[in-house]
């Protein structure tokens, strides 16, 4: 924390991201529920494991090809149960609607919260409603919390990647980010680049069924898959490895990365996973991942090592090897 005033740097999801709950955050809340920081917390309730996580959606565009704020707030709370190895049951909406928003766009945007509900198979079952003058927000904000049921037998978290480990990933990657941006800045092309926005509980409820003892779950979402895979191996103290080769990325996306000078390793998913599973179990959680309508393009991406801890490497398309740290600014602003 170098800086006396907020930054958007500070809502990446990267290393000034991780600074600002680390150094402000946690020293006030700290307890040893949040101290985990994976995408939910933790709660026992008598016999009870409960999951429960919360989400504020502030894209710029709020409709985009492939979703609108809607969908990706239920979607998104959605995913982060699931990465606690929860089945979703409940959500709040809290809106912040700045006046002016037009009561045809409100409507639209309730209509695909309520379709991502029912697809999930969540209730929302409270919220409220806030209206602020024109100028003292930007179309409309949402806030979503859910509480999900973890099945007995599931030890689900970011500090029990293992040396050994295979990394799966659900399928390609930045499709969400790069088409919050053609949107944003009105680019046009043939192909159109489509989010990937999806609630994948059904998904992980099949790998679990397969193998309940997945060590980590999560969903790349700001930062993109290079600062999660950070994140993973300093719970863990692991080293990981990764292969650029295996990364799935689309070309398109790809050819509009490489034009503005992103790396997709940085852009964020809302619709993709990573897994860290047994070698034993690996293969047959991978076959049940590509039985899923979101998991086609599934592929193991590398493993976990021992050493070097904290540390992520990849070994690149012409045989040499990098470092992938965390994300460092705010390479897409406003992307959930």
């Amino acid at each position: 924390m170098d800086t006396d005033k907020i930054l958007l740097d500070h809502g990446s999801g990267g290393k000034i991201s991780h600074a600002l709950i680390s150094a402000m955050m946690l020293p006030v809340f700290q307890n040893p529920i949040l101290e985990k920081l994976n995408d939910g917390a933790e709660l026992r309730i008598g016999a009870e494991r409960l999951a429960f996580s919360t989400d504020s959606y502030v894209v710029d565009p709020i409709f985009f090809p492939g979703g609108n704020i809607g969908d990706l707030a239920v979607n998104g709370t959605v995913n982060d149960l699931a990465m606690c190895g929860a089945v979703p049951l409940y959500l709040s909406v809290g809106m912040i609607i700045e006046e002016g928003l037009g009561i045809s766009d409100l409507r639209a945007i309730l209509h695909q919260m309520g379709v991502a509900a029912k697809s999930a198979g969540v209730q929302i079952v409270t919220g409220d409603t806030k209206v602020v003058p024109r100028g003292a927000a930007d179309k409309i904000f949402i806030n979503t919390s859910g509480v999900g049921r973890i099945p007995d037998g599931v030890e689900v978290s970011g500090q029990r990647a293992k040396p050994g480990d295979r990394i799966l990933l659900s399928g390609t990657i930045a499709d969400h980010g790069i088409a919050i941006l053609t949107r944003r800045e009105g680019m046009m092309f043939d192909a159109p680049i489509v989010s990937d926005t999806a609630a994948l509980n059904h998904l992980v409820q099949r790998m679990l069924a397969v193998d309940p003892d997945i060590h980590v779950l999560r969903d790349p979402t700001r930062g993109g898959l290079g600062t999660t895979l950070n994140e993973i191996a300093g719970q863990s103290r692991v080293g990981i490895r990764i292969m650029e080769d295996r990364i799935p990325v689309r070309p398109e996306v790809a050819a509009l990365c490489e034009l503005l000078g992103f790396d997709p390793l940085y852009i964020a998913n809302e619709g993709k996973l990573v897994a860290f599973i047994s070698p034993e179990r690996a293969d047959a959680v991978l076959a049940a991942v590509r039985d899923d309508e979101h998991g086609k393009d599934a592929c193991f991406i590398g493993e976990v090592v021992s050493e070097p801890a904290g540390r992520v490497f990849m070994q690149t398309g012409i045989g040499g090897m990098r470092i992938v740290d965390m994300l460092t600014g705010e390479q897409l602003p406003r992307i959930c």
